[in-house]
Parts: structure tokens; C-alpha cells; sequence
């Protein structure tokens, strides 16, 4: 298992480096089939205004799905403590859920063959962000059914979470409906001359998919 530790506004001292090591390799240790790299990003927000915010970010790549979670307090070492236990509880249900589809659909003598992914979404570009743009990253994106994006979704810690529809082959938005309730998805709509000026169609994911337990 690869892990990586980087830090903002802190040193990431020998101290915090065997820390980190320590309550991440305790999260994962009873799912180290399933974890191909660990990322821990830690971070320190201070503002005069505010007390200081230590926070302390985990993305887990598990056999092609990401697993996230998140925690803040006034403590760096609190914080790690916090997300630690967080993604613990996460793996438990992704490989629940893994466990939970390998019994409802058993696998069958038919092998399909499976698309190549491309690993390099920028060739040879050189990617040019605005100056207030703080982090930026880049992923291979399979093609996912709008269920297994959703399973995603519960497991990564945000409140959307962009894929590649498999059924239609474009980029997607599957999204927390915070005030209403249920999960949408925000989906292109092609110019066609009738005056929505490139604007997205949102469509709400059907009710049965919307009670699947949040992560």
C-alpha cells in the first residue's frame, strides 16, 4: 500500500509522519486487499478573525473507486484521530456494499471484455488555472451506471460527484439534495435552438436508488 503525506501551512515533521503512519495503517489494516494508495493531505487555516482550523483530508483508491473523508478541530493530531476512525467506518461500507453486490448478481461463465482507460487526460497540454484556483487534480474517469455513481457519491464525503454515464457516454453531476431531500443529477443538454443557451438539465434520481443508506 502506498501512502502519501503532504502538508499546507505545516511542517509534516518525523512526529506527525509516524503518527499519520500509525492510525492510517490501523484504519486499513483488516482491508489491505482492497487499498491500492492512501492520500493525506493536512492543512492548517489561520485566520486572525477565527481560532485556528487544523484539518486533515484522506482519499483511499480502492480496486478503481475513491473513498474520501474529512475532519477538522483545533488540534492537528485531534483531527487525524477523527478522519482515521472516519475512513474506517467508510471501507467497512464499501466492502459491505461490494459484498452485499457479489451475492445479489453471482458471476457467470460469460467473460466481457473491458474497455481500455486512458491514463493521460492531458497529452501533452499544459493545464492553466486561474491565480484563486488553490488545488486542482486529474483522474481517470470509467465509464459507471448512475447506481454505482451513487454508491460513490456515499462514500467520498462531498456533496456531488462528477462520472462518465455509461449509457450515454457524457459527464455527469450526481448531487445531495440538501433541502429537498434524495439525490439529482445535473446532465448536458445539446444547443438546439429553442433558447436555453447551453444550460444543463437537472433530473431527480428515481425514488428506489434516492433511500440506498448514506455513507
Amino acid at each position: 500500500m502506498k501512502l502519501v503525506i503532504q502538508g499546507k501551512n505545516i511542517e509534516i515533521t518525523d512526529a506527525i509522519r509516524e503518527y499519520v503512519n500509525q492510525k492510517i495503517d490501523k484504519a486499513v489494516n483488516h482491508f489491505q486487499a482492497l487499498t491500492t494508495e492512501v492520500d493525506v493531505h493536512l492543512s492548517v487555516a489561520r485566520n486572525p478573525r477565527i481560532n485556528t482550523k487544523q484539518t486533515a483530508e484522506v482519499t483511499i483508491y480502492a480496486n478503481g473507486s475513491v473513498i474520501r473523508a474529512e475532519e477538522s478541530s483545533e488540534s492537528l493530531y485531534a483531527s487525524i484521530d477523527l478522519v482515521a476512525d472516519k475512513i474506517a467506518r467508510q471501507l467497512r461500507k464499501f466492502k459491505e456494499k461490494r459484498q452485499d453486490k457479489t451475492h445479489t448478481n453471482p458471476k457467470v461463465g460469460d467473460v466481457v471484455a473491458e474497455e481500455p482507460v486512458v491514463s493521460d487526460l492531458i497529452g501533452d497540454r499544459t493545464p492553466e488555472l486561474p491565480s484563486e484556483v488553490l488545488r486542482s487534480k486529474y483522474f481517470v474517469m470509467p465509464p459507471m451506471t448512475m447506481q454505482e455513481a451513487l454508491e460513490q457519491l456515499q462514500v467520498i464525503d462531498h456533496d456531488f460527484y462528477m462520472f462518465r454515464n455509461a449509457e450515454t457516454g457524457e459527464i455527469n453531476v450526481i448531487y445531495e439534495r440538501k433541502h429537498h431531500g434524495g439525490y439529482g443529477v445535473i446532465q448536458p443538454r445539446n444547443g438546439n435552438g429553442n433558447g436555453n443557451n447551453g444550460k444543463v438539465a437537472h433530473n431527480s434520481v428515481p425514488a428506489e436508488k434516492s433511500k440506498a443508506p448514506k455513507a
